[in-house]
Parts: structure tokens; sequence; C-alpha cells
């Protein structure tokens, strides 16, 4: 999955943990960002962005708002579940390579993250300034 926001190692993991083949697993990320993608500017609006690099973007949103996105994904609530288990899983890594864990892992107790990919097309800082992954 070559420029996708979610990295192989995490949708194994996942698969794992949300009982969801691993074969199906990056199917449903592909469909949930061709939802997400075109949209990533409204996000930018009205979500405060976590974190961003040339690869990725990371939006931390309400309770709730995932099931707004599975509704459009299509796939039963164990697919969804996986889904946001796998941008969960993504945002902990990403805490844990950038030294913001604690930071990340505090804003996920009272928000959900979603991950966009950018496609490697542009270089986005974040509230601290542009980072590299």
């Amino acid at each position: 999955m070559a420029g996708q926001p979610i990295e192989g190692q995490i949708l194994v993991l996942t698969a794992a943990k949300a009982s969801v083949p691993p074969t199906r697993l990056p199917d449903l990320i592909e469909r949930t960002q061709a939802v997400l993608a075109p949209k990533r500017d409204r996000y930018r609006l009205e979500h405060e962005r976590l974190h961003a690099t040339a690869d990725r973007e990371v939006f931390l949103v309400d309770r709730g708002h995932w099931t707004e996105i599975g509704a459009e994904v299509g796939g039963s609530d164990r697919d969804l579940s996986a889904i946001r288990r796998a941008h969960e899983e993504q945002v902990l890594r990403i805490g844990r390579r950038t030294g913001r864990e604690g930071e990340f892992e505090t804003a996920l107790e009272i928000r959900d993250p979603v991950v966009i990919g950018t496609g490697g097309t542009e270089a986005r800082g974040d509230r601290h300034g542009p980072e590299r992954e």
C-alpha cells in the first residue's frame, strides 16, 4: 500500500485485533480514503490538525464522527471498527516516532483521529511547525 496513510504493519496488527481478514482491511482503508480525501480541505477548516507530513494529515474529530464516515464507506460494524482502530493505531505510532506519544494518547481519550493521505503531493506543517517522518 505504498502512498497510503496507514502503514502495512498497522494493517496487520489491526486486522488481528479486529477479527477482520488481513486481505480485507487494505480494501476498506482504500474505500475510506476515497471518501475522506475529497473532504480534506473541509477537515482543515472544521477540525484540529494534530499532525501533518507530505504523506498524511491527522485530524481530531468528535466521537461519533466515524459513524458518519462508515455510512459513506459501507461495510459492517466490525469493518468500521477495524477502520477506526487502524487510524488510531497509526496515530499512536506517529506519536511514538515524534516524541509526542503522551500528547497524542491524551487527545485520543476525548476525540477520535482521522488520517487522510495526501499522496505525498505536498508538505504541510502541524501546529508545531513542519515535521517529517
